[in-house]
Order: structure tokens, then C-alpha cells, then sequence
């Protein structure tokens, strides 16, 4: 008998969830309590296993897919069935979704191996619960593309937190293992560089530099349908298109908007500003602080691409920009304008100072085109000018952050252990909270700020 299950309420009283991965195909003949999907809500990400022996003969949700609860998602054909029910599936595992606190480390996994947790009403069939290896994404059907899965801690699952023996599984912490499904990668792949080997937010968004184009994205690319996080041809690099989904899809109609301030010697910044101004390469162009923090700022950029994004609602995915359109708040006669600097990320220090050069003239002078104004990503705000130290900088339509940069001032700071009077600044990060959260927020900014304090790690880092 043909029978089909449908989704259930996992708990949380939620009338949907995204099918995030299958772990199974049609053709498979899986077991009563086999973990068949991967679901995500807008609270966790859960492992649903299959009330159901026999072969699956239809899945019918396909990844990416917003499913209401009860619609049927899977069809199995089980050999004998009758109408009664039998026994039910092992709990739903639950992994930590992207409300889990950035500072927490690995879910604990709490759970013995004898443990048989089954749904309240129902019993264990002895020796039925197994877990089928996870297959890779090259095996799946080629009608569902390959979605990274967040390895999750079973209820009453095996030791090894349900996966196959002698694989690995990596130690990140939750908003890493979110931030890596977002970009697709494969957590298991990487060798992470952070505290006993476990991979950090930098690893993902490397591996997820140097895969865009080449692996999970090909398809995208080349029009066959592809995964769900597609890339996109832009002005001077590549976009990125993430599906808006669970926790996300809740904030879907407003735009938090969260600032975030810090203070910054920035006394070796002021130094280097003046070795600048003697250089050959930048006779004839005016070098002022805020070139070195559009410099740091686009370093910032290339190392936490996220920061780089913006929201489309009418597609409910995040695009996240592979290249750099620099706006630079310039207050003219008829009002503040914000012009960019195209390509800004890809330009050498005394090219984007230049560039920077001439377009606050043109901007001041009332001739910014359309297109001068328009296809911002990221954007700065000089308040200092206006003798300010610090400020709540407004979003640019479209646009996930904007820097304010205060005014330099000689202020008391402890240097190398003793009370100094140094060149202070602060530093104030606004960001659209549906796409950055409050980590990697602070890293972008702390990132900024540990650049102006030491030029040198411009370098390094770029």
C-alpha cells in the first residue's frame, strides 16, 4: 500500500517549515524510524525519521520548498500496510537555529545509545531504529540540488550524534554552522584554523570565496536550474542569492536597524596619513583619515562578505555582493548625497584616494549623475567634519551597513601601560539586523577599528 506522510507539528505550534536536505531518493527502501529529511522552522533545524518501512516511491516537497504542516512531503510504498497505525518514528533531533547564542559552543550530546525516545502513544519496534549514512550531494536526485545540512544532536541517537561510523563531524559553533548553510559549504570539508581545530566564521567565508563560481554554483551559472543559493553576474564581480528562510523569513516586512559603536587610537593611522601625503604616488590628491578607513572598511569587506548584502523582498532571498560599490556621504548645496565609488574593493590605496578625490568634488559641485548615485553596497559617513564624535547613521536603501567615522581628537588612553594622551576616534557600525547578526556586526567593526590602530594589518589582511 501506497502511503504518504505529511508534515507534522514538531512541537512548536508553527504552521510551516523549509525542507532544507533529503536523505533519501525514490527507488530507497528505508526503515521504520530512519531519519528521511532535514526541516528547518523558525526556531531549529529538525531531523524527521520515517514512521514507515518499505520503498519510497515520491518525495513531494522539494528542498528549499515552504511546506505548511500536514501537507504530505513523502510517499513510501509499504509492503502489507494496513490502516492502523503503526509504530511511530524516534523524536525529531534538534539542532540549534540562528537564535542560538553566537558565544555558545557545540551542543552537548546528552543522549545514551540504549535511549529509544518514541512519540508520546506509541511503542519501539525492537531493533528497528537505524540511521542511513548521509549521502553526498552528488548522489541525490538531480531534480533537488545539494543543500549543506548542520550536523544536529539526535534524541536517543547514537554516540557519534547519528552520523555514519568514521566520519567526522566539525566543531563549530551555531552561528558558524548557520553562516556556512547560507553560503554553502561544506563544514565537514574544512580544516578549521580556530581553538582545537574547530572552524571559524574567516575558514567559512573563504571556502565560500573560493567556491562560488567553480562548484556549487556552476549551475546556477549556467542556467540549469541550480542550487538555491545561486551566483549572478554584477557590475564588476559576482552576486550571490541566499533563499530568506527560517528565523530570516520572520523579519521578512521590517528592517531592524542596529548600531554598534567603538572607540580607536588612531594615532599610527594619523601618522601614516601624513607619510602618505609625501609620497609621490599621491602628489596632487588630498589624503585625509577617511581614505585609510575606506580602506579598512573594504578589507573588512573581502574578509566578512555578509556585511556586503542586501534584502530582496519581492524574491525573499539575501544577495550577497561579491564586489565593492564604495558610497561616501557628501553634504552638497542641495542636501546630503551619497555617490560610490564603483569597483572600490579592487582599487589599489592612491587609485580609490583619486577616486574618492574626485568624486566628493563632483558631488559638492552639484553634477553627480544618476549613475554616480545609484548600485551602492556599503556605504561611510564622515561626521567628524561636523565636529561629532559619534552618531546613529541611517541605512542607505538597499544597502545592509553604513560606518560613521567621528571626529579625531587628542584624548587620555593607557598605551603600552601607561596614561597617554593619544589621537581617539569612534567608530559607529549601523546594519540591517535581518542579514547581519550581532556577531558578525561586531567582527566587521572590530575589524575596522584593530586596522586603524595598526595600518599594517591592512596589509596582512587584504
Amino acid at each position: 500500500m501506497n502511503k504518504e506522510f505529511k508534515l507534522p507539528d514538531v512541537g512548536e505550534g508553527l504552521t510551516e517549515a523549509d525542507i532544507v536536505s533529503w536523505h533519501v531518493k525514490p527507488g530507497d527502501t528505508i526503515q521504520i524510524n530512519q531519519v528521511i529529511v532535514e526541516i528547518e522552522t523558525a526556531k531549529a533545524v529538525v531531523e524527521l525519521p520515517s514512521p514507515y518501512a518499505g520503498t519510497v516511491t515520491a518525495l513531494l516537497a522539494a528542498e528549499g520548498e515552504t511546506v505548511d504542516v500536514g501537507r504530505p512531503i513523502i510517499a513510501v510504498e509499504v509492503p502489507g500496510a494496513d490502516t492502523g497505525p503503526g509504530p511511530a518514528p524516534a523524536q525529531p533531533a534538534v539542532t540549534e537555529a540562528a537564535t542560538a547564542d553566537p558565544d555558545a559552543g557545540e551542543v552537548a550530546e546528552t543522549a545514551q545509545p540504549a535511549r529509544r525516545a518514541v512519540l508520546v502513544g506509541y511503542g519501539a519496534k525492537p531493533g528497528a531504529t537505524t540511521r542511513r549514512p548521509r549521502k553526498s550531494p552528488s548522489t541525490r536526485p538531480a531534480s533537488y540540488p545539494a543543500t549543506p545540512t548542520t550536523p544536529s544532536t539526535s534524541i536517543g541517537a547514537d554516540p557519534q550524534g547519528g552520523r555514519p561510523p568514521g566520519a567526522n563531524r566539525a566543531l563549530a559553533k551555531p552561528p558558524v554552522r548557520r553562516l556556512a548553510r547560507d553560503l554553502g559549504v561544506d563544514l565537514a570539508v574544512l580544516a578549521g584554523s580556530g581553538p582545537e581545530g574547530s572552524v571559524t566564521r574567516e575558514d567559512v567565508q573563504r571556502a565560500a570565496g573560493e567556491t562560488t563560481v567553480r562548484s556549487g554554483y556552476e549551475s546556477a551559472v549556467a542556467g540549469d536550474g541550480g542550487p538555491a543559493v545561486a551566483a549572478a553576474a554584477g557590475p564588476s564581480g559576482t552576486e550571490e542569492r541566499i533563499p530568506v528562510r527560517g528565523v530570516r523569513k520572520h523579519s521578512a516586512f521590517t528592517a531592524p536597524h542596529v548600531t554598534e559603536f567603538l572607540q580607536v587610537d588612531v594615532t599610527e593611522t594619523m601618522a601614516a596619513v601624513r607619510r602618505a601625503r609625501d609620497l609621490p604616488e599621491f602628489a596632487g590628491v588630498k589624503v585625509s583619515p577617511l581614505l585609510f578607513v575606506a580602506k579598512a572598511l573594504l578589507v573588512a569587506v573581502g574578509r566578512h562578505p555578509m556585511i556586503n548584502s542586501t534584502w530582496d523582498d519581492a524574491a525573499q532571498e539575501i544577495v550577497v555582493k561579491h564586489y565593492v560599490n564604495l558610497g561616501i556621504a557628501v553634504a552638497a548645496e542641495r542636501g546630503l548625497l551619497v555617490p560610490n565609488v564603483k569597483g572600490a574593493g579592487s582599487m589599489p590605496l592612491a587609485r580609490l584616494a583619486r577616486a574618492l578625490d574626485e568624486l566628493a568634488a563632483t558631488a559638492r559641485a552639484g553634477k553627480a549623475t544618476p549613475a554616480d548615485l545609484s548600485g551602492g553596497t556599503i556605504t561611510i559617513t564622515n561626521v567628524g567634519v561636523f565636529g561629532v564624535d559619534a552618531g546613529t547613521p541611517i541605512l542607505s536603501p538597499a544597502e545592509a551597513a553604513i560606518l560613521a567615522f567621528g571626529q579625531v581628537r587628542d584624548a587620555p588612553w593607557v598605551y603600552q601601560g601607561e596614561l597617554a594622551v593619544r589621537k581617539v576616534t569612534t567608530l559607529s557600525l549601523s546594519f540591517d539586523h535581518r542579514i547581519v547578526d550581532g556577531e558578525l556586526g561586531s567582527a566587521v567593526l572590530r575589524d575596522v577599528g584593530s586596522m586603524l590602530e595598526d595600518p599594517v594589518r591592512m596589509l596582512a589582511w587584504s
